[in-house]
């Protein structure tokens, strides 16, 4: 963990000596490696002198403020945490602090849980009792010092700034200990609420307990995702799936035993039920009370996870990180990680947000594998799709041979994917060259349907039809048209065009544009249909239809498909000193056998370029020929 550490009473003197902001500026950086932002000290030099010279005012300026601290397995911050010893009980004592300077702020569109305030942009904010109630609650759920202390962590809103008046329909949201607000009108109140909750004595002690605590899930957090996962989903898992799941229980039992650690990668192509396992093993594990934690490499795919198995549960969704969360996490700290789709596993976890002194250049998936003494790899190495990632089997073994740990792998050789067939997995896979032999006929199968579309309006056509049906559908495509922000208007620009066809990419935010879901919900909400998705939206889901329009980076010349560079519009693939001629083959290969791959009942076809599609038309009319004879 890491944050600005003062006493209430010291942080008030250094208001008076000068610029507060500058002054706390140059310590985090001489103690982070960061750099603050004028935003930033701006703030600073507004709220914190407030703060401070209200906890002198109550007798409490020995209590220590934790400035910035950042929240467990997040990149979020929390303005100030207090600090402290229960006057009551001696025990340790805290306040997490929400600093405002709204004057006034008022509900949006009657929804008590959104708000607009006065001289903010961007449109609504986060109620924000929510929000220091969601600190408060992470805040519990993983510091190990806090498990089972609910009662240690108070929360609070400071409008410092305003009248009750101002921000009258903030208070009609019901507050609890984890949200109560103040305003500056209820400053006294504030003020005896600080001392019923902190003792006038030093709080360093405490600030040093909280801040050298391990990381893990608290067993309250691990009982509510048994609960919402392991109870209400019932998962069917199926030999390898079975195994899987038997072997990662049976590797926590003995490295538990034997104080040891155990390493398991499990290899399956898509559909073969990897996300399945990751589920069932994060509710059994739960319900056993493991200390086990959920992530993965993709925005979308953690969002959704977030969203579909989270539900009914705020603080489920805290289960369901990042790969980059882990750059500071003691080893150890949690008996499992799950690391679904491991694929996406980057070569190190600092981007350009990550602090100076985080920059350790330490490779992501040693991480990964310190961070859990039963680290638990899911991937398909042939969905390595972006520059920078390196997950692969032999990357894993290499990182453990290195800590000289064992590697138990398991194979998912079933296909539950593409309507349980694993000849048509294996056609993609020949179609694109990724398995010798190239290009072959469609021999057919009763469980999966394959058709080719002689235009994009006749592919779309055929998925309306299907969603008739009672049947899901997407359309997606390989990166070869601009991707353009929504208009002033709310709409998204129809920047897919093919002659007179046009239709617009998923929205490139998280936000619903214009009747259109946000990026990481494009392929599971219904809104999603009309809107064309890319390998970023369509990567780790799944539909009963798909359709896939193969773009003129990917062409038919000579019975084989060759990629065309010149014509791919994504950013991640422009600088041939970033990504070799080579390399981009390869992931554009990747790409559209993600893409090929997402059906569950058929894939409907259609290629921009006619050479093409002619060619993928003679494969799958064969079959056709060969059926009605």
């Amino acid at each position: 963990m890491s944050a600005f550490r003062v006493s209430a009473e010291g942080l008030a003197a250094l208001a008076l000596e000068g610029t507060l902001a500058v002054r706390i500026s140059e310590h985090v950086r001489y103690t982070t490696g960061a750099r603050v932002s004028d935003a930033e000290m701006r703030s600073w030099d507004r709220s914190l002198p407030i703060l401070a010279r209200d906890l002198v005012d109550a007798d409490l300026g020995a209590v220590e403020m934790l400035i910035e601290h950042r929240l467990p397995l997040t990149s979020k911050r929390v303005d100030v945490i207090l600090a402290g010893t229960d006057p009551r009980t001696g025990d340790d004592s805290y306040v997490v602090v929400e600093l405002k300077q709204w004057s006034s702020a008022e509900a949006w569109e009657d929804d008590d849980q959104l708000v607009l305030a006065e001289g903010t942009r961007g449109g609504p904010r986060l109620n924000p009792a929510i929000q220091v109630r969601g600190y408060c609650e992470h805040l519990i759920d993983f510091t190990a010092s806090l498990n089972g202390q609910e009662g240690a962590v108070k929360g609070v809103v400071y409008l410092h700034n305003a009248t009750d008046h101002g921000v009258q329909d903030l208070f009609s949201l019901r507050q609890d200990e984890h949200s109560r607000m103040f305003t500056a009108q209820r400053r006294s109140e504030f003020l005896e609420y600080l001392r019923h909750h902190l003792a006038p004595s030093p709080g360093a002690p405490a600030a040093d307990r909280l801040m050298a605590s391990a990381i893990r899930p608290s067993r309250q957090l691990l009982a509510v995702a048994a609960d919402e996962i392991k109870n209400r989903e019932q998962f069917t898992l199926l030999n390898e799936q079975r195994l899987a799941y038997e072997l990662v229980l049976h590797a926590v039992e003995r490295a538990h035993r034997q104080d040891g650690k155990r390493v398991v990668v499990v290899r399956g192509g898509p559909g073969s039920g990897k996300s399945v396992i990751a589920l069932s093993l994060l509710g059994e594990l739960s319900r056993q009370g493991r200390t086990v934690i959920h992530a993965t490499g993709s925005k979308s795919f953690t969002e959704t996870l977030r969203r579909y198995a989270g539900k009914g549960s705020t603080r489920l969704k805290n289960l369901f990180k990042y790969f980059n969360s882990f750059m500071s996490i003691e080893p150890n700290s949690f008996d499992v990680l799950i690391a679904d789709e491991a694929h996406r596993i980057r070569e190190t976890s600092a981007n350009r947000f990550t602090r100076a002194a985080e920059r350790t250049g330490r490779p992501q998936v040693d991480e990964l594998i310190s961070v859990a003494r039963v680290p638990v790899f899911l991937l398909d190495e042939h969905q390595v799709v972006k520059p920078g990632e390196i997950g692969s089997v032999e990357a894993i073994y290499e990182a453990a041979r290195r800590r000289n740990l064992e590697v138990y792998p398991v194979d998912l050789e079933g296909q539950f994917r593409c309507g349980g067939s694993a000849s048509y997995e294996r056609w993609v896979r020949n179609l694109l060259g990724l398995d010798p032999g190239g290009p072959v006929a469609w021999e057919g199968d009763d469980r999966f349907e394959v058709q080719v579309a002689d235009s994009p309006m006749e592919l779309e056509a055929i998925l309306a039809g299907k969603l008739d049906e009672g049947f899901s559908a997407r359309m997606s495509a390989g990166f070869c048209w601009p991707w353009s922000d929504p208009r002033d208007d709310g709409t998204l620009v129809a920047d897919v065009q093919i002659d007179d066809w046009a239709r617009p990419w998923n929205a490139k935010s998280d936000r619903s544009v214009g009747g259109a879901p946000g990026r990481s919900y494009w392929a599971t909400d219904p809104a999603g249909f009309g809107q064309v998705g890319c390998i970023y939206t369509a990567q780790g889901f799944e539909y009963d239809w798909s359709g896939v329009i193969i773009g003129p980076d990917l062409i038919a010349r000579d019975g084989r498909l060759r990629t065309n560079r010149s014509a791919n519009r994504d950013p991640s693939f422009r600088s041939r000193n970033a990504v070799s001629d080579e390399e981009f083959d390869r992931l554009v290969r990747h790409i559209y056998k993600v893409l090929l791959t997402r059906g569950m009942v058929g894939t409907v076809l259609y290629a921009t370029d006619p050479e093409t599609r002619e060619f993928l038309a003679s494969l799958i009319e064969q079959t056709r020929t060969r059926t009605s004879a």
